[in-house]
């Protein structure tokens, strides 16, 4: 019993209370000193792992931003290409230029002769109307490159067109020469029928004026790619042919490449 404990001597809770003490104190050096070991070990070793994961990355990045020679060596370039150009234009298609131009449309009615040998005049009709055309160069079709005097040469496709937009609202239909022996209503019928297949021929008379827009722009475009992709990209002029050019000289083209 407490009551009869000689005085001064420990009292039986404070016994315990202080066991208590010395044990919560022991586990949280323990602790402590587990945690400062492990910190230590930690702080010793990140260094060497974070050089070596840098390591690793330059060397992957070294591995992804090969030189111009060794992609041309490996037969890989055009394929490159073709997957860089996909991803940034979705549709395949490198559109470069856009013409807004008010075009007049002009069609003929004749017949050479009546009754077999009085010659019939003629019925002129005109369409005037604003159109759109749109040119572009298709990913998907045929391209090339080659390495020569410092330089890629990049072969291009055919410079393409979509189907121009007629803005039907705007046509102003003119009977330029009428015939009291034909019937100009049916002429005039005829070319509202045919301004599609007209504004089309007008589209590719018009390469002629945006062929140049299109060297440049194909140019800068794979001159982009060119930094973008390899290290030495930035050194290498580009110059541009399309498929109905005539190649420079000393150029062979491989009939074989793949068509991407």
């Amino acid at each position: 019993m407490a009551e009869n404990s000689p005085p001064g001597s420990p009292q039986p809770d404070a016994a315990r209370n202080d066991w208590a003490k010395v044990a919560v104190w022991t586990v949280i050096a323990l602790f402590l000193t587990t945690n400062v070991f492990i910190f230590l070990k930690s702080c010793r070793e990140t260094p060497g792992k974070v050089m070596d994961h840098a390591g690793q990355l330059i060397e992957k990045g070294g591995k992804a931003l090969a030189d111009v020679a060794s992609a041309f060596h490996q037969g890989r370039v055009t394929i490159e290409f073709v997957s860089y150009a996909s991803s940034i234009h979705p549709t395949h298609h490198l559109q470069f230029a856009t013409l807004k131009q008010r075009e007049i449309f002009t069609r003929k009615d004749e017949a050479s002769t009546a009754f077999g040998y009085v010659p019939l005049p003629e019925v002129i009709v005109e369409a005037r109307a604003p159109v759109e055309f749109t040119y572009y160069l298709d990913f998907n079709a045929r391209w090339q490159f080659v390495l020569q005097d410092g330089a890629v040469q990049v072969f291009a496709p055919a410079i393409r067109f979509n189907t121009p937009a007629v803005d039907a609202s705007e046509i102003k239909y003119e009977i330029r020469k009428d015939s009291a022996f034909r019937s100009s209503a049916a002429a005039l019928e005829g070319l509202k029928q045919s301004i599609t297949i007209l504004a089309k021929d007008r589209a590719r008379e018009n390469i002629s004026l945006v062929r140049e827009t299109g060297r440049r722009q194909t140019a800068e475009f794979v001159e982009k790619w060119l930094m973008n992709s390899f290290s030495d990209g930035k050194k290498y002029p580009v110059k541009v042919f399309f498929a109905d050019e005539k190649l420079p000289g000393g150029v062979r083209l491989d009939d074989a490449a793949p068509l991407r």
